[in-house]
């Protein structure tokens, strides 16, 4: 389903024909190029008759446009297991006049950080940044600089749709520096799946044909969900990791009722026993295994080998779960952070107004760039920060400055993170 320069009755007339056209369990790609505008943090899409707005008339802009929330909501409501946005939209104010006062906005679209399960959306480019429709004038390539790449690396076979996401910020972002300009394309994922749009690796020839669909969204490659193998449990235990001084903590997850958990590092050597904790399970009437284990600093990557005994007392497993370091520190500190977001900033009164971060610093291997905004509420100002040490991830160094020195008369101060992965939190404020 492909739609061009949409008045605003013909744009609700296709959203119309789209939510017609998808049923519960399918995977929605819904792309838009075109003119976006923020409006106090909510993002809409305009039309091609969005009348012209000063300042003070906001409203006439929401009313004429459509909000990009309202198509998330719309898919939820039909079902959709999978739905994918992609805003190519972050461009200059629409409605800056010279020698009027426009619709005041902060450049580019909103970060949309609040996302429902099973959705995946992807922005042209960051924050407070505008993406190029070309690289210079004689540029004649019809779609902008993202909508090129991204397009492209969509008919990479066997690259999943995070993978698609991130390489295009990457090549996107090096284009952009080599005209002296800031764009990096950012992407929310809160995917139940790991989803494809051009196949997944190569296999036999049988599974590599799938049925075409009647109806093409956005014009781009039929998306395919892959299933869970028939031989693969379902009930596979899952682990989560926390980083502490002394090393990692790793809890396990079993969905059936065990009698015993055993483990090992690696594919060989002897599984060792979790033991038990002085807690009954009313499935069994017994004592339950011991869900945790213990693991040193520097462990390194490796796959843990976790089987367990089930209430017949059959062993179940190994099954196979991999450890990865880094990636779980990112992890578990991202969490952190988005549970503690009341303590990112405190002030104190100590030869003059100060404000701390000591727990961002804390939790700085999770964190790409910090900003922050002084009696404002749009963060323009990047906190310097150590970077993240591995073998102490916690620890603050002793020649780093935690604090900022502020006026006297300041209020307020907001901030912004902007994690590893791209993405970006919502905007806090912090009032005195």
């Amino acid at each position: 389903m492909v739609a061009e320069n949409q008045t605003r009755q013909a744009f609700s007339q296709t959203l119309l024909a789209f939510d017609n056209a998808v049923q519960p369990g399918d995977t929605a790609f819904f792309f838009y190029a075109g003119h976006g505008f923020e409006i106090a943090g909510q993002n809409f899409l305009l039309p091609t008759d969005v009348p012209a707005a000063s300042e003070g008339q906001e409203e006439l802009v929401r009313d004429a446009s459509v909000l990009a929330d309202r198509i998330i909501e719309r898919l939820q409501n039909k079902k959709v297991r999978t739905s994918i946005l992609v805003f190519d939209a972050c461009r200059n104010n629409p409605f800056e006049r010279s020698g009027t006062r426009a619709v005041a906005g902060s450049g580019g679209l909103a970060p949309m950080t609040q996302l429902p399960e099973g959705v995946f959306s992807v922005f042209s480019a960051g924050p407070r940044q505008t993406a190029l429709d070309r690289l210079s004038n004689s540029d004649v390539n019809p779609n902008s600089v993202f909508t090129r790449t991204f397009a492209k690396e969509l008919t990479e076979p066997g690259v999943n749709l995070v993978q698609v996401a991130q390489r295009t910020r990457r090549l996107v972002s090096e284009m952009a520096e080599t005209v002296n300009h800031k764009q990096i394309p950012v992407y929310f994922d809160q995917m139940v799946d790991d989803v494809f749009l051009n196949g997944v690796t190569k296999g036999p020839p049988e599974a590599a044909k799938t049925a075409e669909p009647a109806q093409k969204v956005a014009a781009l490659p039929p998306v395919s969900v892959p299933r869970v193998p028939q031989n693969d449990s379902v009930n596979a235990p899952i682990a989560m990791f926390s980083r502490h001084n002394g090393g990692w903590t790793v809890v396990f997850s079993i969905a059936d009722p065990t009698l015993g958990i055993s483990w090992r590092m690696g594919d060989a050597g002897e599984f060792r026993e979790t033991g038990f904790i002085d807690t009954l399970d009313p499935r069994t009437r017994k004592r339950m295994p011991n869900p945790s284990i213990e693991l040193s600093a520097d462990a390194p990557a490796a796959t843990i080998q976790v089987r367990y005994v089930d209430m017949s007392g059959e062993m179940q497993g190994p099954f196979p779960i991999k450890f990865d370091p880094e990636a779980a520190l990112i992890r578990d500190q991202r969490k952190i952070l988005d549970m503690t977001a009341t303590s990112w900033l405190s002030f104190r009164e100590f030869n003059g107004l100060l404000v701390y971060y000591t727990h961002l610093m804390s939790y700085r291997c999770a964190i790409r760039e910090v900003r922050v905004g002084i009696d404002s509420a749009v963060p323009d100002r990047v906190l310097k920060m150590p970077p993240c040490d591995p073998r102490d991830p916690s620890a603050i160094p002793h020649d780093s400055q935690p604090y900022l020195k502020l006026a006297p008369s300041t209020q307020t101060v907001s901030v912004e993170l902007t994690y590893r992965d791209g993405s970006v939190s919502e905007i806090k404020s912090f009032r005195r």
